[in-house]
């Protein structure tokens, strides 16, 4: 038994980590297990799963969304189980940044009357504070002292949003504020990001997926790529430096701005990818003409692909090869079962160790026509 002594700062009653009493091999392997019986009848198609270093297994969250509670006068940001909330404030799972913003901030951030904060959130260098109210709260505690710490600490763009009924619901419509700071902050591959942008944690370990995906789907100047959920365009990066047509959607207006910058030479259309299947039928009539085969990649949550674009997907655009990055194995294994009952066969399945410790697996499918 390879088991390890909790890391200090780790609070034992937390639920955010099940494998951090493990070794990394023995947590790996307990994945691999899980992999194998939840993707069943794919299970022979199974990689090895992929993980990170040994010294890149602590830090390395520096995407959060926290609960906050006051209690006994003191402020308390950290994991909610029921109705328990576990202070974390010197995770050892989480980047310094995170544990140091929220030390700072438990210690200026007035009784719960003048500010009521439900959520802490942090991307990278942009933090939000989600209040449960309707109006702008007390802000006096954000002094000049305050700010210049908080940029210190790495922190480019200070947000508050305002979302009186924040509860299951961490985010609501508008309410955005800028409080501090600039708007937007570029990460470690050079992707502008904004405070509520979706970023995989482990660079490392995204782009060896996205290699993966290329390498697979092989995308040039002959080929149109149709990128589902394209959050702010890592991805669509790939197939436009391959010289492919490229369109991306995103539901996200943030994340579509971003995406716009950083990948400017592809089309983008806001919305959700059910309600834009008509505009990419068009996108794929259009490539048909110029002698062009149709590619996919799809990074969808973990509701996967919604019904009606797993249903499109497999009786009527049979693109030639399709790259599914999944957070999911229950909704994995259900949209791969419907492809490969339509007239798609999977390949291969390649699961991530994206988030170290927990009991999260990222699977990349690669599917391709059934000639």
């Amino acid at each position: 038994m390879n088991s390890h002594i909790l890391k200090p700062g780790c609070v034992k009653e937390c639920p955010a980590c099940p494998h951090r009493h493990l070794g990394y091999d023995e947590s790996l392997a307990a994945k691999q297990e899980w992999v194998i019986k939840s993707m069943r009848e794919f299970a022979p198609l199974v990689d090895k799963i992929r993980g990170v270093s040994e010294n890149k297994l602590w830090n390395y969250r520096s995407k959060v969304c926290l609960s906050a509670e006051y209690e006994d006068k003191a402020w308390k940001i950290g994991i909610r189980r029921k109705e328990q909330i576990y202070a974390i404030h010197d995770c050892p799972v989480h980047d310094t940044t995170v544990n140091l913003n929220i030390k700072l901030l438990i210690s200026v951030l007035p009784e719960k009357e003048k500010f009521p904060l439900a959520y802490y959130m942090q991307s990278g260098a942009q933090l939000t504070l989600v209040v449960k109210c309707k109006n702008l709260p007390d802000l006096s505690w954000l002094d000049d002292k305050t700010t210049k710490k908080l940029k210190e600490n790495g922190i480019e763009g200070l947000w508050l949003h305002l979302h009186p009924s924040a509860g299951k619901k961490v985010i609501g419509k508008g309410g955005w504020h800028l409080i501090a700071g600039k708007p937007r902050s570029v990460n470690t591959t050079g992707l502008i990001y904004g405070p509520s942008s979706f970023q995989q944690v482990i660079p490392e370990l995204y782009s060896d997926s996205l290699a993966e995906a290329v390498d697979f789907l092989t995308p040039d100047f002959n080929s149109a790529v149709i990128d589902l959920y394209c959050g702010i365009g890592a991805s669509l990066q790939q197939w436009i430096k391959t010289g492919s047509q490229t369109i991306g959607v995103e539901l996200s207006g943030e994340a579509l701005e971003c995406a716009s910058q950083n990948a400017p030479e592809a089309d983008l259309l806001r919305g959700s990818c059910r309600h834009r299947i008509p505009q990419l039928e068009e996108y794929v009539q259009k490539a048909n003409s110029k002698n062009k085969e149709t590619l996919m990649y799809v990074n969808p949550p973990r509701t996967g692909l919604e019904a009606e674009v797993t249903e499109w997907i497999s009786k009527e655009l049979h693109p030639g090869k399709i790259a599914y990055l999944s957070c999911s194995a229950g909704t994995l294994h259900r949209d791969l079962k419907y492809m490969q009952e339509n007239g798609l066969m999977v390949k291969r399945i390649i699961p991530y160790d994206f988030f170290p410790h927990t009991l999260h697996v990222e699977m990349l499918a690669l599917i391709e026509k059934i000639q």
